[in-house]
């Protein structure tokens, strides 16, 4: 419970912190890339290749690439359609999603979880009191293609970590963990990122904070 109260403090800003000085101001490719390259630096002297089989490694590298890299794509966009709070209200449905794909993966399904997610989306309309647009709707699905990437990445690391938990460390595996989050970031911020850097020292710290505290630190 400490760590959760530690870590929940830690990310509290980060929503803040994005839609105040960087949704609209900066490239969220670029974004996601400084973020996650920041992050990598930080787990870089634990990136070795004989912590683990080749396999472990692959495996690590793909689930990072999913739950940071893809995630963190998906959910920078989102800011160009929501506010700050609309962006906090849609990601209610994560624990939701973790719960669901750990029963897919076990071979069952609780029909209970499936009401739950629709009572949170009709909660969320009912929060969001303008008129419903196409923006709002696109955030909408950005915002859970975000949550579907985490909740993915959280099920399929704790059961690979439960699996070959003895075999890699933790901070080796997140070494590689971070290694796939970086190079999906890396693609896409060549293949669709615009020229728009950061121009103020203050979007500046906040790249740092959220690459070096909130998903270096915080993640870990």
């Amino acid at each position: 419970m400490t760590y959760l109260i530690f870590v929940t403090i830690l990310w509290a800003f980060s929503f803040s912190l994005i839609g105040e000085y960087l949704a609209g101001e900066v490239d969220p490719y670029f974004s996601v890339w400084i973020r996650l390259a920041l992050a990598l630096i930080l787990f870089l002297p634990f990136l070795k290749r004989k912590t683990a089989s080749a396999r472990t490694v692959i495996l690590f590298t793909g689930i990072g690439s999913v739950q940071l890299g893809l995630m963190y794509i998906f959910y920078y966009k989102s800011f160009e359609f929501l506010t700050v709070p609309e962006v906090l209200v849609f990601t209610i449905l994560t624990p939701i999603y973790v719960s669901l794909i750990n029963d897919l993966w076990e071979g069952r399904l609780n029909k209970t979880y499936l009401g739950t997610a629709g009572l949170a989306v009709t909660g969320a309309a009912i929060i969001r009191a303008n008129p419903i647009n196409s923006d709002f709707l696109m955030g909408f699905f950005i915002v859970q293609g975000a949550n579907l990437c985490f909740a993915f990445g959280q099920v399929a690391y704790k059961r690979l970590k439960a699996k070959d938990g003895q075999q890699i460390p933790a901070l080796n595996a997140f070494a590689w963990f971070y290694l796939g989050a970086f190079l999906v970031a890396t693609v896409s911020c060549i293949t669709f990122g615009k020229p728009q850097y950061p121009s103020e020292n203050s979007q500046w710290l906040v790249l740092i904070w959220l690459g070096i505290g909130a998903s270096g630190v915080g993640y870990f």
